[in-house]
């Protein structure tokens, strides 16, 4: 069923304290949007806000690295400059210092790629207009997730063989005598299970909690904009200047610490097995 049509605004700009009105929580629907085309009973194709965004997020990425290296100078540009500098601290700062320079580097295209697509999805959130986090929605960052989680099992079983691989999912060690099975269980559970798991949630519920308390601090401000509650106001606004600063923050390290765990999964992968 779709969403109401009334609860597709974070929430009702008339609405004021002492007007007799409670006040707009945000919650649920403030994550839900009306199609822009299409139907989102289920039938058929449809599309909507967040969709737009991350589209318009990758022709922004794909786009700005075009531009930067579509014709490279011994002495870069800015625009060149800045992207090198982008990619070098992802290649070098992430990538060699997790995996190493020789088995890394074939890996940096994938961690440059999710760091800046995550980032960018991230960075909607603060983008007038846009104002809205695309990873908020869990789907993206389960994608993202699952990208990385058949990556690193094909990576260990390529690697290691079945028996290795198998090894190396359990954290097998011979020397823990009677406790071994109890490990291994709990190991394969870990790694199989939970990690992609906790993987797409750390980054889904830190940008869906930085989102929420934007939107709080900013119904609350235009809230309380009536009145006595002017002043209130005014402190509701500091604070939403003080977390969307501090969600500019949060941002980019939610999407190095996604690419972080990525590299630190693909090094599992590649780690000989003792």
């Amino acid at each position: 069923m779709s969403a109401d049509p009334t609860q597709t605004l974070a929430f009702d700009t008339s609405c004021h304290l002492f007007d007799g009105c409670g006040f707009p929580a945000p919650g649920l629907h403030s994550f839900m949007f009306e199609p822009l085309w299409g139907d989102a009973d289920g039938n058929g194709l449809y599309f909507n806000k967040p969709m737009l965004l991350a589209l318009l997020g990758s022709v922004i990425i794909v786009g700005f690295f075009w531009a930067a290296f579509a014709r490279p100078k011994v002495v870069p540009g800015k625009l060149q400059m800045i992207a090198e500098a982008g990619y070098d601290f992802v290649r070098r700062g992430v990538v060699y210092e997790t995996i190493g320079k020789k088995e890394g580097e074939k890996y940096v295209p994938l961690a440059v790629s999710l760091f800046f697509f995550i980032w960018m999805l991230n960075l909607w959130s603060i983008i007038p207009v846009a104002s809205f986090p695309v990873t908020s929605i869990i789907a993206y960052p389960a994608v993202l997730a699952a990208i990385v989680y058949i990556t690193w099992v094909s990576l260990t079983f390529k690697r290691h063989g079945f028996v290795g691989a198998f090894k190396n999912f359990t954290g097998y060690d011979k020397t823990l005598g009677p406790v071994l099975p109890l490990s291994m269980t709990i190991e394969l559970a870990s790694n199989l299970l939970v990690r992609p798991f906790t993987h797409a949630v750390r980054l889904f519920a830190n940008m869906f909690a930085g989102h929420t308390l934007l939107l709080l601090f900013t119904i609350a401000s235009w809230y309380m904009l009536n009145g006595i509650g002017i002043a209130y106001s005014g402190v509701s606004f500091v604070m939403v200047i003080v977390m969307t600063a501090f969600e500019l923050f949060i941002q980019a390290v939610q999407a190095y610490v996604f690419v972080l765990l990525t590299c630190t999964y693909i090094q599992g992968a590649l780690a000989e097995h003792h």
